[in-house]
């Protein structure tokens, strides 16, 4: 599903981020047919909550200023990308300017991929104290959990389950205690019918642990659970499996990493996994958009299908009841290893999404 790009920030789905630009960009097409079983976003068609009541607001006393509503926070732009570092080496290609404004200017979360226990906590800790000297919020991507992606494109990950829970612990340590957005594991709940019953336990064990070793390091820290995408499992099936790799313990799921399933599709998915997964009333669910403006492909394809455009701009004021953010987690133009090799970025292909 993902796949190994550069130092600090690596997998298919790599790295970035970036301050939060302007209204959302591209609209959703139709959706598509089941895509392959990669790790990326489960919807279904549930009709949309209604949204909340909104409290009214008091009326001041007099002589006294009215005060401003409190802004949603804004997202971080990591300054080390693949994209950026292909802008800044090419300042006369023609493609620059459409890549520069339309991707490279916009936030994308930082995936962190490699064993390396001995490095992770100060790599985490680079990305998290830089943005909170900014006031703005890390999207980070942990995506280390053993068997990885079912020894697809994407496989690997640390050697055991006990090496993966001193990998968390070490990724916890470099949390902070400033807001952060943690996509714990992609694929690792929706695809985890590669193991066997013992060793999907054990996996969800370490999930649920994972998920209490990150709100205990940083209570301010919003961790989601994979909930794969609307083309995938049955919202009350991926809601099970959630339960039992402890999501209820987090602050709720994501979907559509790395896919292209319509917005709309992912809304209404996401919420019928939430009214199936039950409390705590406060969960949610963040939207990978990075690439579904044009929805998912007619095929099912999943490997840099052609005709795909970069979907609604990240930003954690959805305006959706439930839906705590639309997040760019699979940054545009880092290849699924067609267009280049897994988790590089192409040009062509980032040129392609962002193209009106």
């Amino acid at each position: 599903m993902v796949a190994a790009v550069s130092a600090v920030l690596v997998l298919g789905a790599a790295a970035g981020t970036a301050t939060v630009l302007g209204a959302g960009e591209g609209d959703d097409g139709p959706e598509s047919q089941r895509a392959r079983p990669r790790g990326s976003a489960t919807v279904a068609s549930a009709p949309p909550s209604p949204s909340p009541t909104p409290t009214p607001t008091p009326t001041p006393a007099p002589g006294k200023p009215r005060e401003a509503p409190a802004r949603s926070p804004r997202l971080y732009h990591h300054p080390d990308t693949q994209v950026l570092e292909w802008v800044r080496a090419h300042p006369g290609d023609s493609r620059r300017p459409v890549i520069e404004s339309r991707i490279a200017g916009r936030p994308a979360a930082v995936w962190f991929t490699e064993y390396s226990p001995g490095t992770l906590t100060s790599r985490v800790r680079a990305v998290t104290s830089a943005a909170a000297a900014r006031d703005r919020v890390p999207v980070l991507v942990a995506y280390a959990i053993p068997d990885r992606d079912c020894g697809g494109a994407s496989e690997g990950g640390v050697p055991n389950l006990d090496a993966y829970d001193g990998w968390i612990d070490a990724f916890a340590a470099g949390l902070g205690s400033g807001r952060v957005v943690v996509v714990l594991e992609p694929d690792s709940i929706a695809q985890a019918d590669c193991l066997d019953p013992g060793q999907r336990a054990d996996r969800f064990a370490s999930l649920a642990r994972a998920g209490r070793v990150l709100k205990a390091a940083d209570p301010r820290a919003r961790v989601y659970y994979d909930a794969g995408h609307s083309g995938w499992n049955p919202p009350e099936k991926q809601a099970a499996l959630l339960r039992q790799a402890g999501a209820v313990f987090g602050d709720g799921v994501f979907s559509n990493v790395s896919n292209f399933r319509a917005t709309a599709d992912e809304v209404a998915y996401d919420r019928r996994v939430l009214a199936a997964l039950g409390g705590p009333a406060g969960l949610g669910a963040v939207i990978d958009t990075s690439r579904n403006g044009n929805g998912a492909p007619a095929h099912g394809e999943w490997c840099d299908p052609d005709g795909r455009r970069i979907g609604r701009t990240p930003t954690l004021d959805t305006g959706e009841a439930r839906i705590d953010g639309y997040l760019w987690v699979k940054p545009p133009g880092e290849a699924d290893g067609c267009k280049g090799a897994a988790g590089e970025f192409s040009p062509s292909y980032a040129y392609e999404l962002a193209s009106p």
